[in-house]
């Protein structure tokens, strides 16, 4: 573990049984001289195995994650696993008692700060933990987002691509183990900053969700991410189970993929975004997208978004209070139509003989 830390603990991560307690970060605001921001924390731990670090609340705004999370942390038995589960619902606990994306105290978005800096603001400083000290003692990393308050997705689990084939084929079969109604091959641009990224680069076994949004609790994500977790673990050897999926059934798998930069749609202005389609539509490169309406200047004709490719609407702006630039659609496409190499049909292995 990394000594730089400011970071402390009295939780015992070699200690078998169930311990809840917190992340206890030094914070010296104007109205508390000594204080500490604690983030809760729970090891579930049994005997050997895998150790999976699963992470809600990167983005306070998103709620499907966390209370999964939560419910594991008083359900689970620590006799129903075989391993280690490190489980923090509420990483980035300023941002999740404020229900928003990014940190009260600093401004910053957790998902843009790794590997994190043990001298930085508070976001980087917990951001920094995660990176040299929970990922060094992990073997597999689950990730779950939502659309937070802006966007509402379709509930999907990403693969995060990798430059390393063999750890790339574990990330894929882990995904397909989740089965999520869809699958997503996500790259964010080549954003390297994010937790995703940075746990592959550490060489974890890596699963991302994205499970609904719009500032909303999705009940449709709350199943598929309870189910999720709980299939992955399976596939891992941390559990007892399989998933009924499809995918663990070595059936071929078609997933999707953001054909990069021409699968978003920003506002063209800013005012009052009306969307034209539902989300999970399909839709035509060239068509409209929606209109930006100004509804303090009636007269004025409303500026059109448009599609830059065809595919399917995988998430939509929820408010309709729109700036410009904002991300007000999302396009994907099959995999393997139009995407740079490796473009692949999946076959999920049998699953893997449990530890």
């Amino acid at each position: 573990m990394s000594g730089s830390s400011r970071i402390n603990t009295d939780v015992d991560f070699n200690q078998n049984g169930k311990q809840v307690t917190t992340l206890n970060l030094p914070h010296s605001p104007h109205d508390d001289a000594w204080g500490v921001i604690q983030i809760p924390i729970a090891v579930i731990k049994n005997g050997t195995g895998p150790t999976v670090l699963l992470e809600g609340g990167n983005h306070g705004d998103e709620y499907e994650g966390p209370i999964i999370l939560g419910r594991m942390i008083r359900d689970l038995d620590p006799a129903e696993i075989q391993g280690r589960l490190i489980i923090i619902p509420a990483i980035n606990t300023p941002a999740v008692l404020a229900g928003q994306r990014t940190s009260p105290i600093d401004g910053l978005n957790f998902n843009r700060c790794f590997p994190g800096n043990p001298d930085g603001t508070m976001t980087y400083q917990i951001v920094h933990y995660v990176h040299d000290v929970l990922f060094n003692i992990a073997d597999a990393f689950i990730d779950l987002h939502s659309g937070g308050s802006s966007l509402d997705i379709l509930p999907s689990a990403i693969i995060e691509p990798s430059d390393n084939p063999e750890l790339m084929q574990k990330n894929i079969e882990a995904v397909l183990a989740f089965g999520a109604p869809c699958t997503l091959v996500l790259n964010n641009l080549g954003e390297t900053r994010t937790s995703m990224s940075s746990a592959i680069r550490a060489g974890l076994i890596s699963v991302g969700t994205e499970l609904g949004g719009g500032g909303r609790v999705s009940l449709e994500g709350l199943e598929v991410c309870s189910r999720g977790v709980r299939n992955v673990l399976a596939h891992l050897g941390v559990m007892k189970g399989t998933s009924a999926t499809p995918q663990q059934k070595g059936h071929k798998t078609r997933v999707k993929c953001v054909p990069g930069a021409m699968g978003y749609v920003y506002a063209p202005a800013a005012g009052v975004f009306e969307p034209f389609h539902e989300k999970g539509a399909s839709v035509e490169k060239d068509s409209v997208a929606g209109l930006v309406h100004f509804l303090d200047e009636p007269a004025r004709t409303p500026v059109t978004a448009y599609y830059k490719c065809s595919g399917t609407l995988y998430a939509r702006r929820e408010p309709g209070r729109v700036k410009r630039g904002n991300c007000v659609a999302v396009i994907v496409v099959d995999f393997n139509d139009g995407i740079p190499k490796p473009c692949l049909l999946y076959t999920s292995p049998s699953p893997r003989d449990k530890r």
